[in-house]
């Protein structure tokens, strides 16, 4: 190591010694035929180099033949790659659209492609995004193909469905509240058997709480005398008609879960089967043998479905349910060649230290503020592994003693991110063995010499936070 060079610093100086991050003294153009574009919500403007066209700067509005009209001219500027900001879901028609014409479309985050100071319009800003695209400088996020497309609207529009439902029975709670009717407190769920049975009969105009006690379920812990002495309250005529409209709406966003279940399972055998048929089988008999459909998963056997298009078990990592294991497949795909390593899957995740060194110090290690789908649910499968007395488990309680439960949570995520990532590429393996085979494959990165590396790591990354 060079005299001098120590400490945080001496990583990054070894990089440069082998030839990574190399820094040139002058920029070179690495994409020539590059073009910006600065996303509106009414026009779009689009910069080309100088040169190859006598106006370089063009606007365009935000309808489909505009857009055509922009991908043709485009072509005839020579312009083979593509720079956009993502703006909402602007974006995505013009994505769409210029993909269909096969240019090279990069999805940049525009907290990344700030201007510098200064005046700032829509034409600079295209400009200067199709300048940086130019050299090379900017990374494009990542965008699934098509076929996963669908499939992620499809999964995301359910998702929003049930939060609407959720909010439902927020208000329903609130109107029993108001008649000071407490029916959550002695039921753990108010949309089980139990609850739902009693609150349409209320809505039907029953008011009697011992004739309302005795749908009691025989599995519920509290008696009908508790029951009924909590369903004893204020019948506001008000109050009532809220209840009502929540009920009603509650069953309309039901009735459309279900609707978008049959369009989910309709469209996933479009998919071509990777899993060895006899495994199928296997599964198919284990799940007419398991246990009753839980409260949010699909109305069909999705776990014998993302089996049979990805030809592995996401669920035999521990923590990980079938509902994970579909928005990790419809977010992501089967396809994680994008990521070109499994550090690469953890760090779009935001699930792994952003180390900041200056002064040849580690100022900050905290993770990036990422806004995405999968490392919430990664989050979420966590917090489950609390009781588990798998490795993973294990990694996640020695982790929250540490370090305390939101870090270990993040910790504990990044570890099955990882299982993860090496699930995807067993998907996308040329020559595929047994199902069987590749869940081993795809779970042996949760061995606990892997996860004793990644608590070294994450006790160095945090200490003194």
């Amino acid at each position: 190591m060079e005299e001098g060079i120590t400490g945080a610093n001496a990583k990054g100086w070894g990089a440069l010694r082998h030839g990574e991050g190399r820094v040139r003294g002058d920029l070179q153009r690495i994409n020539p035929n590059a073009a910006g574009i600065d996303i509106g919500s009414q026009e779009h403007y689009v910069a080309v180099p100088e040169g190859q066209e006598e106006q370089c700067v063009r606007r365009f509005d935000c309808f489909t033949s505009d857009l055509h009209q922009m991908a043709r001219w485009l072509e005839r500027c020579g312009i083979e790659t593509v720079a956009m900001e993502s703006t909402g879901v602007y974006w995505m028609p013009v994505c769409e659209v210029l993909q269909r014409y096969g240019f090279e479309v990069k999805l940049v985050d525009a907290r990344r492609v700030k201007n510098v100071p200064g005046r700032k319009t829509d034409v600079l800003d295209c400009q200067w995004i199709q300048q940086l695209h130019s050299f090379g400088l900017l990374s494009g996020a990542f965008i699934p193909d098509e076929e996963i497309g669908v499939l992620r609207s499809y999964w995301r529009q359910r998702s929003e469905l049930i939060q609407s439902a959720a909010k439902q029975i927020h208000l329903m709670q609130k109107a029993l509240d108001r008649m000071n009717v407490q029916l959550h407190k002695v039921l753990s769920d108010v949309t089980g058997v139990t609850g739902m049975n009693i609150i349409r009969a209320i809505v039907g105009g029953e008011r009697d709480p011992l004739v309302l006690a005795q749908m009691r379920h025989p599995q519920v812990k509290n008696s009908e005398e508790t029951i009924a002495k909590a369903l004893t309250g204020e019948y506001r005529e008000e109050h009532l008609f809220a209840l009502k409209q929540a009920v009603d709406l509650y069953d309309f966003y039901q009735q459309k879960i279900a609707e978008c279940d049959e369009r989910i399972e309709q469209y996933m055998h479009t998919f071509q089967s990777k899993a060895d048929p006899n495994a199928l089988k296997s599964e198919s008999a284990k799940k007419k043998s398991g246990r009753k459909r839980r409260k949010n998963e699909p109305h069909f056997d999705l776990r014998s479905h993302l089996i049979r298009i990805t030809g592995v078990d996401l669920t035999r990592i521990d923590g990980i349910d079938t509902m994970t294991a579909q928005t990790v497949v419809s977010e992501c795909g089967f396809d994680m060649s994008p990521f070109p390593t499994e550090k690469h899957f953890a760090s779009w995740l935001g699930l792994c230290p952003n180390n900041r060194i200056t002064g040849g110090k580690v100022k900050k290690t905290k993770t990036n503020k990422v806004s995405n789908r999968v490392a919430r649910a990664l989050c979420i499968a966590a917090q489950s592994l609390h009781g588990s007395k798998s490795a993973l488990g294990a990694f996640y309680r020695r982790m929250r003693q540490r370090l305390g439960a939101p870090k270990a949570i993040t910790a504990a995520a990044h570890a099955t991110s990882i299982a993860c990532s090496s699930s995807g590429r067993t998907m996308s393996m040329p020559v595929r063995n047994t199902m069987n085979n590749n869940t081993e494959l795809a779970s042996s990165r949760t061995s606990k010499h892997v996860l004793n590396q990644w608590a070294i790591h994450w006790s160095l990354a945090n200490q003194g936070r």
